[in-house]
């Protein structure tokens, strides 16, 4: 069979396969509209065309033309794929622009891939030198996914994360270097099977003991299926609008502290004066938590519940 007519058949069946791409899009961005629309603005879809042309010719020793073609749709969609690199089915580039995926990289079924996202290698030696993303794995605008190792099946990671180590299964990996935030998982990426097993023992014993107390059942359900939503929904800016400012939850604890050592000055001054009247207890500025512009009120509402 000639170049020219295995080329045709290839383009075909990158043409049976957009639809899928199209519906993928429609599936992960509220933003598509209709089918044209994603075909002529999408640039995820383009490259995705253009890899897979230029992924044949790279297969069929046909390097060079392989490389104009990837170096098109890069001037084009602002997204750099090396033609060697692997790619799945029903892959989602969201916006696009800076992404980076490297000659070794490969990409399972279902991954999604915001911009700014990069595939890359840590190694100038030959061989496998970028990470392989297996199926449903999310990818949050800006990370950095470096090295030879594979990222689990459904994990995700956070926007600007640095990943340079392998990660399970299922995982959230935030932070730069990132650190992963899982109840299945300690830091290493070990099991905890314990942990897992205390928080459902846990759940069930709350269960039972606010029906025993005349709770409606179904408000507790419907308020253990949204925390289950919130825990599964990813938040492609590693942005979690339940979650507590880290920078405020920090000086709270700090404040907390502070508030505990002036109570224990207190003591301390009562008992001096008891031993030795002539002490004169001398009175001190305290610090306010309302003198904190980072800490809001219910933050300091929190903190004064838990000291009483």
């Amino acid at each position: 069979m000639s170049l020219p007519t295995a080329l045709f058949k290839s383009l075909s069946r990158i043409k049976k396969d957009l639809k899928e791409d199209i519906d993928a899009v429609f599936n992960r961005d509220p933003a598509a509209r209709n089918s044209l629309e994603v075909i002529l603005t999408y640039p995820g879809i383009h490259a995705l065309v253009l890899h897979r042309g230029a992924h044949y010719l790279w297969q069929n020793e046909q390097k060079l033309a392989a490389r104009v073609i990837s170096y098109g749709s890069r001037i084009i969609t602002g997204i750099e794929i090396h033609p060697a690199a692997k790619i799945g089915r029903r892959f989602f580039i969201d916006h696009g622009m800076g992404i980076v995926i490297g000659e070794t990289a490969e990409i399972g079924n279902d991954v999604t891939l915001y911009h700014g996202v990069t595939l890359g290698g840590v190694s100038w030696n030959n061989g496998k030198r970028h990470p392989t993303l297996e199926d449903g794995v999310i990818v949050g605008a800006g990370a950095k996914v470096l090295g030879p190792f594979t990222v689990g099946k459904g994990a995700k990671i956070g926007s600007n994360a640095v990943v340079v180590k392998a990660v399970p299964a299922g995982a959230t990996m935030v932070g730069s270097a990132a650190r992963m935030i899982s109840d299945h998982h300690d830091e290493k990426g070990n099991p905890i099977v314990k942990k897992v097993d205390d928080a459902n023992q846990q759940e069930k014993v709350a269960q039972a003991a606010s029906t025993d107390n005349g709770i409606d059942k179904k408000s507790i359900d419907e308020k253990a299926t949204n925390r289950s939503v919130r825990e599964t929904a990813f938040q492609a800016y590693g942005i979690d609008p339940t979650s507590q400012d880290p920078v405020a939850e920090a000086f709270a604890k700090m404040l907390e502290h502070i508030q505990q050592s002036e109570n224990r000055l207190d003591q301390l001054q009562a008992a001096m004066c008891k031993i030795d009247p002539d002490f004169c207890k001398k009175e001190y500025d305290k610090l306010c938590l309302e003198d904190i512009d980072v800490i809001g009120r219910a933050d300091m509402d929190e903190i004064g519940t838990e000291q009483k």
